[in-house]
């Protein structure tokens, strides 16, 4: 497979993940900003925009949910932007164009084409069903027209990757506003665990339970060891030789680096530190995808977020 098109199916895989954790994120705390007068919005929005790589515009004295709104959602210029994501995962299938099946190419140009510019403040929870809705049916559309091949492993590496990263960055916005934040049971709603964690569990939501649950749960698909495993096997899948030769090793390193920390340090110690382990966990995330650049993709420079160091 040339690498240009390697390179657009991981992108692809990843932007679409970005729009849908996005979405998610933001539609978890803007609800609960609306419903809980006692949270200083201002603070609040500043750290949801640090947690989701981004700043306010400049010069504003206050940074309101309308701001946060426009940062990251509908800005289309601003890397952290469900705008920006559909954007660019269209783009990127129009590179690809002779790969891509044209199910996928027709859902992602018109999900592109009906983005709004500005939203309702009344219908910004529609919006974001609509940015899932669409984001499963891609994923959907791709898992059920591609064969098992090099393509779809590249997508769905570009998923996995951005999957550990956005659900990182969910737990992470559970300590911005301390006792104000979102409860577990919100947290795992938004990933649309609710019904998994309660089969598993058999019981309300707890803190450790609820964080055991989305960081090491091997059977949930949005879990990060789970994500984290499946980017281990499709690495597996594109260069079988790589633990022999060497080739990539810097990626099975990096996410094994992730999957080790998660699973031999005490649950306790996560949860008291948990935004410092989430931003460890991105960070190693950068350094694998950095890796796969490096290995797969290397005449090109890779897309970064916002305040992401290359």
């Amino acid at each position: 497979m040339l690498s240009r098109i390697a390179e657009s199916l991981f992108w692809i895989g990843r932007y679409i993940e970005r729009s849908d954790g996005t979405a998610r994120i933001l539609d978890v705390h803007l609800q609960l900003l609306l419903e809980d007068p006692w949270i200083d919005e201002d603070t609040a929005c500043r750290s949801l925009l640090s947690v989701m790589g981004s700043f306010p515009p400049e010069g504003l004295d206050s940074v309101t949910r309308q701001d946060v709104l426009t940062r990251l959602a509908v800005d289309r210029t601003n890397p952290s932007s469900i705008a920006y994501s559909l954007q660019s995962a269209r783009e990127n299938a129009r590179r690809a164009r002779e790969i891509v099946s044209t199910e996928l190419w027709e859902t992602l140009n018109t999900t592109y084409s009906r983005m709004p510019r500005r939203l309702n403040a009344e219908k910004v929870h529609e919006f974001f069903r609509w940015v899932r809705e669409r984001a499963a049916l891609a994923v959907g559309v791709t898992d059920s027209s591609t064969s098992r091949d090099e393509a779809w492993q590249f997508f769905t590496l570009g998923r996995s990757i951005e999957r550990t990263d956005m659900t990182a960055r969910l737990l992470a916005t559970r300590s911005l506003t301390e006792e104000s934040g979102p409860s577990w049971t919100t947290i795992l709603r938004s990933c649309g665990a609710y019904e998994a964690y309660l089969r598993t569990y058999r019981g309300m939501p707890s803190a450790h339970k609820a964080a055991e649950f989305l960081l090491l749960d091997r059977l949930f698909p949005r879990s990060i060891i789970h994500s984290i495993q499946r980017a281990e096997e499709c690495m597996s899948a594109i260069d079988p030789v790589a633990d022999r030769v060497g080739h990539s090793n810097a990626v099975l390193r990096a996410l094994g680096r992730i999957r080790n920390d998660l699973e031999y340090r005490p649950l306790g110690e996560i949860l008291s530190e948990l935004p410092e382990h989430m931003d460890n966990v991105q960070k190693v995330t950068r350094e694998a995808s950095e890796a796969i650049r490096g290995r797969f993709f290397p005449t090109a420079a890779e897309p970064n977020w916002i305040g992401e160091t290359s």
